[in-house]
């Protein structure tokens, strides 16, 4: 099982600057992403960023831009699972809060005979599409989706075997609007922060 941290997007609601290098805790997000992404699968996660100075931003990772630009989440997850390779855990670079152990759960889904393991959330969806395990199957379903002009993250799911993790054994980790919580704007980030220090007040 591999790791990709997914970084995509532009920023804008961020002032174009990379917001995954925002401090939660003192330490950057996509930090955090990356050392939960290495804990639950042992490896060093691979790093998907069309930016130029992506690979200043966590160095000692390999750095894939989009396979085809400019089509979002989907082709984010699409370079994914090509240059992962697949079987590969994802996640979106803004999460702060995710820990190694919900990965690893939702690795061994891919083993229940699923070509993807979401966990459920509260968010609008009812999963997390950019928290989750994709198999090889994926990418040819992802690929057909781009084709047909649709770039949503989830676009592909009617193609494949899709399981999600119930809410019940996601709370095992956390409050779902915790573990999910991504940041998007500098205040998004200050309430981040101040989460995380009141979650975890001896890291300070």
């Amino acid at each position: 099982m591999n790791g990709a941290i997914i970084a995509g997007g532009q920023a804008r609601r961020y002032g174009g600057h990379p917001k995954g290098m925002a401090p939660v805790g003192g330490v950057p997000i996509a930090m955090r992403v990356r050392d939960a992404l290495a804990e639950a699968t042992g490896l060093p996660p691979l790093l998907i960023a069309n930016d130029p100075a992506a690979p200043q931003w966590l160095p000692g990772l390999r750095v894939e831009p989009d396979i085809q630009p400019d089509m979002g989440a989907l082709g984010g997850l699409l370079t994914a699972v090509v240059k992962g390779p697949a079987p590969v855990l994802c996640v979106a670079w803004d999460m702060p809060f995710v820990p190694a152990g919900l990965l690893r759960q939702l690795a061994e889904g891919l083993r229940l005979g699923y070509d993807a393991f979401l966990p459920a959330s509260e968010g609008p969806r009812g999963f997390e599409p950019l928290c989750g395990a994709y198999g090889p199957a994926c990418a040819e379903a992802i690929v057909a989706a781009l084709a047909r002009g649709e770039r949503e993250a989830v676009a592909f799911h009617p193609a494949i075997k899709l399981g999600i993790l119930p809410v019940a054994e996601v709370r095992r980790w956390g409050d779902p609007r915790r573990l999910f919580f991504n940041v998007n704007t500098p205040d998004d980030q200050q309430k981040a922060d101040a989460l995380w220090r009141e979650s975890f007040p001896s890291s300070d």
